[in-house]
């Protein structure tokens, strides 16, 4: 059970925050967009269950368009927005997952024991890195008219990418203390920002508090789906 659940969720951040371009994202009210984005999400799907003969996959795919036409018709935008989305579609594979369980031991790849760990890994770590910056950018939208300092251009995204990704590999590989040598990092080379111009600190202090946190919730999250696989299974695919 917990293995097709660990496929679906990969396939739906697989569709929804790597495969999902900005054009689809912003033309979800048209028909066509909204069927090609389906046709994404079940085929992510199929994939990753290595399932073409379950037409639950293509239930899943037409509840996915469902919730984004429904979220496209209301014209609602926001970090609760992005969340409450989110959250209709965890509900999704968790139905179905409860539903039909089987479908991961039905499918292609159920010989391959460490095959969930590895999607476990990938599903959470796209999660901490490109949905955190969706959410994080959500968060701070309210206050886009802060000033600050000229720097490369999307160099603030790259960093928040880079020290979500980092976040996230230190508490896999069990070393969360390296993460205070991140925040300290940071708080050095934007101390002339957060020193000189108060509404600028508390963008940057908010900013990244909200991107670490965000980091460290599925980078533990994720240790706690991996720590549910079946262990028995895992140690069986050692030579």
């Amino acid at each position: 059970m917990i293995e097709t659940f660990t496929a679906l969720l990969l396939a739906h951040v697989l569709a929804d925050f790597v495969l999902q371009t900005r054009h689809i994202a912003e033309t979800k009210r048209r028909p066509a967009t909204l069927l090609f984005h389906g046709a994404i999400v079940l085929a992510t799907a199929q994939a990753a269950t290595g399932r073409i003969d379950a037409p639950e996959l293509l239930a899943l795919a037409v509840l996915h368009v469902a919730i984004d036409w429904t979220k496209a018709k209301l014209g609602a935008s926001g970090l609760g927005c992005f969340l409450a989305d989110q959250a209709a579609h965890l509900v999704t594979l968790a139905a179905l997952t409860a539903f039909r369980p089987d479908l991961w031991a039905g499918g292609t790849w159920s010989g391959l024991a460490w095959l969930p760990g590895l999607m476990a890994l990938g599903a959470g770590f796209i999660l901490a890195t490109r949905a955190g910056g969706f959410a994080v950018g959500l968060l701070m939208r309210p206050w886009a008219d802060v000033e600050l300092p000229t720097g490369l251009t999307d160099g603030g995204k790259l960093i928040g990418l880079l020290e979500r990704g980092l976040i996230f590999l230190l508490v896999i590989v069990g070393e969360p203390a390296g993460i205070g040598f991140l925040i300290a990092a940071k708080s050095v080379l934007r101390f002339e920002t957060t020193s000189k111009d108060q509404r600028a600190g508390e963008y940057v202090i908010i900013g990244t508090l909200a991107s670490f946190g965000w980091a460290l919730v599925f980078a533990y999250a994720t240790l706690w789906l991996m720590g549910h696989l079946p262990p028995l299974e895992i140690a069986r695919s050692a030579p």
